[in-house]
C-alpha cells in the first residue's frame, strides 16, 4: 500500500539499452539521458527514499519492477550544458506477474495515469491511488 510521505513514479527504459537486470547487474544505477522538460521536472522532484516502476520500453511494454531512488538531485552526467536532472535507483522488488500497457490501458481506474496520458513522457508521476491498483496487478 501507498505511504502518505512517499512520491511515487514510473520510469522507462528500453530493455535493450538498459533494462531491469541491467540495473540489478549495477547495483545502483544512475537514471539519465532524458532530454524531455516535463520529464526533468519530475526527475528534479524526486527524493531519496521515492519509488518508481521499472517500464520496459519499446520491446516488453512492461512494468517488470519497483526501483527506488537513493541518491536525488544531481545534474545529469551525460549533459555538458548542466541543465538536465538525473537521479540514482536501485531494483526493490521484481514483479513475478509484470504489468502489461494493455492490462494498465483495460482498467478504467488508470484512464487517467500519465502512462496512457502522455505515453511518450519517459518520466511520469504515478498517484498513490494508482500505485496500489498497479501493485495489485502485479500480485496476478
Amino acid at each position: 500500500m501507498a505511504q502518505a510521505a512517499r512520491n511515487y513514479w514510473l520510469m522507462k527504459s528500453e530493455p535493450f539499452k538498459y533494462g531491469w537486470d541491467d540495473l540489478v547487474a549495477e547495483g545502483e544505477g544512475v537514471w539519465d539521458g532524458v532530454r524531455n522538460h516535463r520529464a526533468k521536472n519530475n526527475l528534479a522532484a524526486m527524493e531519496v527514499g521515492d519509488e518508481a516502476f521499472f517500464y520496459h520500453s519499446r520491446e516488453g511494454l512492461e512494468i517488470v519492477g519497483i526501483c527506488e531512488v537513493t541518491v536525488a538531485g544531481i545534474t545529469d552526467p551525460t549533459d555538458e550544458t548542466g541543465k538536465w536532472a538525473a537521479v540514482k535507483v536501485r531494483a526493490k522488488e521484481k514483479f513475478e506477474h509484470p504489468v502489461t500497457l494493455k492490462q494498465i490501458k483495460a482498467e478504467p481506474r488508470l484512464a487517467d495515469c500519465e502512462l496512457v496520458r502522455l505515453s511518450r513522457l519517459s518520466v511520469a508521476a504515478i498517484t498513490p491511488e494508482e500505485w496500489d491498483i498497479i501493485c495489485a496487478m502485479a500480485k496476478g
